[in-house]
């Protein structure tokens, strides 16, 4: 009877123990979130634990600046309607349609433009013409045209020029960045490291250049050269962070005001922009990503670079940055596939795209005259059948 209640008070010693230990796990797991949720304006780490993987909700959680729009939009009539096939790459169920491949992709608007008309325009679960979606990583490309137009316009001097001209400080931590030019950030071959780590562990460099509270200060300070300039390419988000800099110091402009006064408002877009920040108190464009707005003001960017850069009677930016930004060119960089921020369809000559995490597409055919945006919570299916897809849009309207 003795050994029975003795293995009792054992068992029990035990229970109690595991209770503890337990609610001592609990207790730092609330404690542990309960700092992350008091620091989201503060700390990258706590936005990353809360936040998690990116997604198309970021626009709704990242405060933004307007990037307004001008007094009159330019026109892209209403054209004939086309009828897209469903693509040869996928097995297609019995009876599906164009529209029903768009809806069980996780598509949110699918918009062709040609020939300046628009010619298919679809949207998907609750988005609509008025919804500003997110790009990601087609802000990229917005941000190449920008500094093509401060090019132009004399505030930034060359492609050449290093990134240390309007970026000093990166040379008092390291005199190798003076060889560093923007044209190296451009073309994602600085020779700066870029590690990525998988969540739930909440660091690396795509979560400081993603989640990061002052994003200047993640640019200045935690961009470290591992190679010399020129001789990778390696796709890395603190390029345009280095570039975002250099914008706002030569323009003596917010990235957004920049690109309302000399993209935005020219381009005539029907709508208001958006451009996620870092945070409030800081106020730097998250420029690897940020940029928000209409699926038809996105297509009206590409057909800029389908007119060489001229729009409404006005050159916005120059034929030879056009040029320049989508070329397949390895005679100034590592890779024919990506100029300035641009990918360029190697398959397809003469074509190019923006491309976004989650499948935001920005493709430009210029030899049939077409743009199309895909936007989309998803993949859907792998980047090979979506430029399939389009390529097969493409080439019907010739």
């Amino acid at each position: 009877m003795a050994k029975v209640t003795a293995a009792k008070m054992t068992r029990r010693r035990w229970l109690r123990r595991l209770a503890v230990g337990v609610a001592g796990l609990l207790a730092l797991v609330l404690i542990g979130y309960g700092w992350a949720w008091v620091s989201l304006d503060r700390s990258a780490t706590a936005r990353a634990m809360l936040w998690m993987d990116a997604d198309v909700g970021d626009k709704a959680r990242f405060p933004a600046r307007l990037i307004p729009a001008g007094a009159v939009s330019s026109s892209l009539s209403r054209g004939v309607e086309i009828v897209p096939s469903t693509p040869t790459l996928v097995a297609a169920e019995a009876g599906e349609d164009f529209d029903g491949f768009l809806r069980h992709t996780d598509t949110l608007t699918f918009v062709v433009v040609h020939s300046d008309e628009l010619v298919y325009e679809r949207y998907f679960a609750g988005s609509s013409r008025q919804t500003l979606e997110t790009s990601f990583s087609v802000a990229k490309s917005v941000v190449s045209t920008l500094v093509g137009i401060a090019i132009d316009e004399g505030a930034i001097g060359s492609v050449e020029d290093p990134v240390t001209d309007y970026v000093p400080e990166l040379a008092e931590r390291d005199p190798r960045f003076e060889q560093i030019t923007l044209r190296h950030l451009l073309t994602m071959s600085s020779g700066l490291r870029y590690q990525e780590q998988e969540l739930p562990l909440p660091w690396g460099d795509d979560i400081a250049t993603y989640y990061g509270t002052d994003l200047r200060e993640v640019a200045i300070d935690g961009a470290e050269i591992v190679r010399p300039p020129g001789q990778e390419w390696l796709y890395n988000n603190y390029n345009p962070l280095l570039l975002g800099l250099a914008l706002e110091r030569a323009t003596s402009m917010s990235v957004s005001e920049y690109m309302a006064s000399r993209l935005w408002q020219p381009l005539g877009a029907e709508q208001d922009a958006s451009w996620s920040l870092d945070s409030e108190e800081s106020g730097f464009e998250k420029m690897e990503s940020g940029l928000n707005a209409t699926a038809v003001d996105y297509a009206r960017f590409g057909a800029l670079y389908l007119h060489n850069g001229e729009w409404n009677g006005s050159q916005i930016v120059s034929a030879d940055w056009i040029r320049a930004a989508t070329a397949a060119d390895t005679s100034t960089d590592p890779n024919a596939s990506y100029q300035y921020f641009w990918w360029v369809d190697l398959a397809r000559p003469g074509r190019f795209y923006g491309l976004g995490n989650y499948g935001q597409y920005l493709y430009v055919a210029p030899d049939t005259n077409t743009v199309i945006v895909r936007l989309g919570r998803d993949w859907g299916v792998d980047n090979g059948t979506w430029l399939a897809t389009f390529h097969e849009i493409a080439n019907s309207l010739r």
